[in-house]
């Protein structure tokens, strides 16, 4: 299919995604018509904003796919694993994604052959730390705080990386993609992008083909590939942004903290819980949180919470959800529920020592 019947086709399609956007819009018509306007522009105002992450990992894919690299970086990840495990923690720990922006580069990572466990990895530990949120979260709530989060985010991430790998070598997870957010190169580029592999050549080719726009071929891939991702990739996001709005107008996140304020052994677990379907990723956590634990909530709890939040919030579940299978999916779902417990129980101890 050519790249003008993909933007043809995109456009007059009408899918459950889409639909589900426009029946939520006439449902806060319906319920709450004063919120219809704030929503869309609360909507626009964040699919803006995380543009420049969208279109860099679009871009970054379709390159990927359309130069021959993945078969670059599926060979290179496919040595020692609790090497890559940890470089992959590492660097999720040291970049710049909430739990929204990391989702187009997971996806560009999986369709580029990237074993599970060093995405996972990198999947976990990324939304719960950057540099400059170090910064910000020392200066709220102090140096130890920040450092027992920015220790917690790399074993969270090595621990899921680790975790993955070893259910992979059992045999679980052998499709992890779902089948929609397949490549639009195909299962191999050898029948859409070029003489990838010879006749009779057992190895697929891993020649990369720097500057790929010198093949008619690979700059159909390369089209393709970037309208397929950026289809999915917009109309998932566009959904999650209007329920976070709905989340922002109509969770009271300011009397939360009135059930956690004594430090029972449920509030960590509990913190968990309400932290997951609570959009609390990147900066946004840092004031929301500080308030609660001024409100009452114990340091441990807030620790858990904001861990939870930032993993995995409804918007950002709902995009993973569309990415990969659903073992895959609860798989992510608790191992972030579990690390942020586990981190929140730790802090209280290291509280107590």
């Amino acid at each position: 299919m050519s790249f003008l019947e993909i933007t043809k086709w995109n456009s007059l399609r009408l899918d459950k995604v889409i639909l589900a956007f426009l029946l939520t819009l006439a449902l806060i018509a319906i319920l709450d018509q004063n919120q219809l306007w704030p929503s869309i522009v609360f909507a626009v105002k964040n699919i803006v904003a995380i543009l420049p992450f969208i279109a860099l990992s679009i871009g970054v894919a379709a390159y990927t796919k359309a130069s021959n690299l993945d078969s670059k970086i599926n060979t290179t990840t496919s040595g020692n694993p609790l090497v890559s495990i940890g470089i992959a923690a590492l660097f999720g720990t040291l970049s710049p994604f909430c739990s929204c922006g990391v989702i187009p580069l997971i996806a560009g990572l999986l369709r580029a052959g990237v074993p599970l466990a060093p995405v996972m990895a990198f999947w976990i530990s990324s939304p719960l730390m950057d540099p400059e949120m170090f910064i910000l979260t020392s200066a709220v709530f102090g140096l130890e705080f920040t450092t027992f989060k920015t220790i917690a985010a790399f074993l969270m991430g090595t621990t899921g990386g680790i975790i993955a790998y070893l259910m992979v070598r059992a045999g679980y997870f052998q499709e992890i993609m779902r089948p929609q957010t397949a490549s639009g190169c195909g299962s191999s580029c050898a029948t859409s992008c070029g003489d990838d592999q010879k006749d009779g050549d057992k190895k697929p080719n891993t020649t990369v083909y720097w500057k790929f726009w010198q093949d008619p071929k690979r700059t159909e891939a390369f089209k393709t590939e970037a309208m397929t991702n950026g289809w999915f990739l917009f109309k998932w996001l566009a959904l999650a942004f209007l329920f976070e709005s709905l989340m922002v107008a109509y969770l009271p996140v300011d009397k939360v903290a009135l059930l956690f304020g004594d430090e029972q052994w449920w509030s960590i677990p509990l913190g968990a819980l309400v932290g997951i379907p609570a959009y609390l990723n990147g900066y946004a956590a840092i004031p929301t949180i500080n308030s609660l634990i001024e409100l009452g909530m114990g340091a441990g709890t807030g620790m858990t919470f904001m861990l939870a939040g930032s993993v995995s919030s409804i918007p950002a579940a709902m995009g993973v959800y569309a990415l990969v299978k659903k073992p895959v999916f609860f798989l992510y779902l608790l191992l972030g529920l579990f690390g942020a417990i586990v981190s929140g129980y730790a802090f209280t101890a290291w509280l107590t020592l």
